[in-house]
C-alpha cells in the first residue's frame, strides 16, 4: 500500500515538472488535455440598420474566441451582413460593440449571410447534416465526442420562439435537434448563451437533464431583454457611458451579451468558471430592474463548474476599454422598443421642415399605429373566443416555471400561421403575443374558431 502511495506521488512530481517545464501549471495542463476541439456557433438573427446591435454582439463574440485560440474552420457564423457597408453606418467597414469604438467586423468569417440565415441552416449546421444546407460556406458542426461545443445566438425573440431574418425557431424544434445532436455522441459538453426577449421560454420546462448541455438565458420566459450602450439623439441621455455622437438613435449591443463578453475579456478564462460569469452576468443585468432583466440557467447546471477556457479558449486579460460597471453602462433600451427608439431619435434629430423629418414622422406614426393595431387585434380575438370579462385574463396567463408554454406546439405554429394570414405578419413588437396565442391551444380552442375569430377581429 505505501509502495502504491509513494508511486502515485512520484508520478504527480513528475507530472508537475514536466508541465511546468512546458510554462503551464498542473491544473491547466489537465483542462488542455481533457478537452477536444472547441467549436462555437454564432447567430445573428436579425436584419436592418435599428438592430445593429445583434451583429455587433456576434462580431465581438468571434473576436473573444478567435484570440482564445479557436481556429475558423471551428467557428461558424450567421449573420445578414447588412451592417458594416449599411449606408447609414458612419464608420463603413466597421462595427463596434462598445462606446470606446475598437472594430470588431474584421475577419469575421460570412458562412452563413442574407437569406442563408435560417433556421433549417442552423439546425443542419448543428447535426452536421451537409446534404441538407442551402448555401452558405457549407461549414458545419463536425464534432467528435470528446469536443465541447460554445452556441450563441442574439436576435429579437417571444414566447416560445426566437427569431430569424425569415421565418421562427421554435422552442420544441430547437430542443428536439439539441437531442438529437447528443443522440449522435458528437460531442463531451454544450455550452448555450441565449439573447432574445423571453428567452427562458426557449427551455423552461422543455430541456432535460443529462443531456450535457448548460443554458443561461437574458431574460426570463416572461420578461423582455435589453440593447444596451443607447444614446437618444445627439446630446440626449446616458446613465454612464454614451456611445460616439454620430450612432445616436442605434444602441450597440445587448445588456447581457455585452455582460459575458465584457466579463470574458476582463477575468482569466482559465479560473474564472461559467457559474462565476452567470453570477456577474445576472448581477449587471438585473443591477436595475426598469431597465434589466433575470438572466436564467437551465439544463446541467452541474457543468457551471467548468473554466471558461474549456470553450472559449483564453487570451491575455484586456482591461483596457472594458465597462464593468454593475448599475448600467449606459441608457438600456427593451429590444421591442428599439425600432421605435431609433425612429423617435432620428425625428427628434432632423432639421425643422426637412424631408428626413416629414418622412420619419411618417414611418413614426405608421409604426406606432401598427403596434396599437396588432394589440387590439389580440385583446379582440380573446374577447371573441372567451367573453370581454374573461378575454385578457386568459391571454396573458403566466404558466409557473418549469412548465412548458405550450402543450401542442403544432397547435401554436398553426395558430400562428392563421393570425398572420388574416391580421398580418407579427412584427418584432408583436411577438410578445404569441403567448396569447398559446394559451388559446391551452384552452383547446378549435381550429375553425380561431380563423373564425382572427378573420373578425381582423376585418376592420
Amino acid at each position: 500500500m505505501i509502495f502504491k502511495y509513494n508511486v502515485f506521488v512520484a508520478l504527480v512530481v513528475v507530472l508537475s515538472i514536466w508541465a511546468n517545464i512546458e510554462g503551464r501549471s498542473v491544473s491547466k495542463f489537465l483542462t488542455e488535455e481533457t478537452v477536444g476541439t472547441k467549436w462555437a456557433v454564432l447567430v445573428a438573427g436579425s436584419n436592418g440598420w435599428f438592430n445593429y446591435r445583434h451583429q455587433a454582439d456576434v462580431c465581438h463574440a468571434y473576436q473573444i474566441l478567435k484570440k482564445g485560440g479557436l481556429k475558423d474552420e471551428n467557428i461558424i457564423v450567421f449573420m445578414y451582413d447588412d451592417i458594416a457597408n449599411n449606408p447609414m453606418n458612419p464608420r463603413p467597414g466597421v462595427i463596434i460593440n462598445n462606446p470606446h469604438g475598437q472594430d470588431v467586423y474584421k475577419g469575421v468569417p460570412k458562412d452563413y449571410v442574407g437569406e442563408d440565415v435560417n433556421a433549417e441552416n442552423f439546425f443542419n449546421v448543428i447535426l452536421a447534416n451537409k446534404s441538407g444546407i442551402t448555401g452558405g460556406s457549407g461549414k458545419v458542426l463536425n464534432s467528435g465526442p470528446n469536443d465541447h461545443i460554445f452556441i450563441y445566438y442574439t436576435d429579437h425573440g417571444g414566447p416560445g420562439i426566437i427569431s430569424m431574418p425569415t421565418g421562427l425557431v421554435y422552442a420544441n424544434d430547437l430542443i428536439n435537434v439539441l437531442k438529437k445532436k447528443h443522440a449522435s455522441g458528437t460531442y463531451s459538453k454544450l455550452v448555450f448563451y441565449l439573447e432574445a426577449c423571453e428567452s427562458g421560454s426557449m427551455f423552461d420546462g422543455l430541456l432535460p437533464e443529462g443531456l450535457n448541455i448548460y443554458v443561461t438565458t437574458a431574460s426570463n420566459p416572461n420578461e423582455s431583454s435589453w440593447g444596451t450602450y443607447c444614446q437618444m439623439g445627439a446630446g440626449g441621455p446616458c446613465l454612464v457611458e454614451c456611445p460616439p455622437p454620430e450612432f445616436e438613435g442605434v444602441c450597440l449591443g445587448d445588456l447581457y451579451s455585452v455582460a459575458w463578453m465584457e466579463d470574458s475579456e476582463a477575468e482569466d478564462r482559465q479560473t474564472e468558471t461559467l457559474n462565476d460569469q452567470y453570477n456577474t452576468v445576472a448581477t449587471r443585468t438585473a443591477a436595475n430592474l426598469t431597465y434589466g432583466s433575470h438572466v436564467m440557467q437551465y439544463g446541467d447546471t452541474v457543468l457551471s463548474v467548468d473554466v471558461l477556457f474549456q470553450y472559449m479558449g483564453a487570451a491575455s486579460v484586456n482591461h483596457s476599454h472594458v465597462s464593468m460597471n454593475s448599475e448600467s453602462s449606459s441608457q438600456n433600451v427593451d429590444q421591442r422598443d428599439v425600432e421605435l427608439f431609433y425612429l423617435t431619435s432620428k425625428y427628434q434629430d432632423a432639421p425643422e421642415g426637412s424631408d428626413e423629418h416629414f418622412e420619419t414622422r411618417v414611418k413614426l406614426i405608421k409604426t406606432i399605429a401598427e403596434r396599437s393595431k396588432v394589440d387590439n387585434s389580440v385583446k379582440h380575438i380573446g374577447d371573441l373566443l372567451f367573453g370581454v370579462e374573461k378575454g385578457s385574463e386568459v391571454l396573458q396567463h403566466v404558466r409557473p416555471a418549469g412548465q412548458p408554454l405550450v402543450d401542442n406546439w403544432d397547435c401554436l405554429k398553426s395558430y400562428i400561421e392563421t393570425f398572420e394570414v388574416h391580421c398580418g405578419k407579427l412584427s418584432s413588437y408583436g411577438k410578445k403575443h404569441i403567448r396569447g396565442i398559446a394559451n388559446i391551444c391551452n384552452a383547446g380552442i378549435e381550429s375553425e374558431q380561431m380563423a373564425s375569430a382572427t378573420a373578425q377581429a381582423c376585418s376592420s
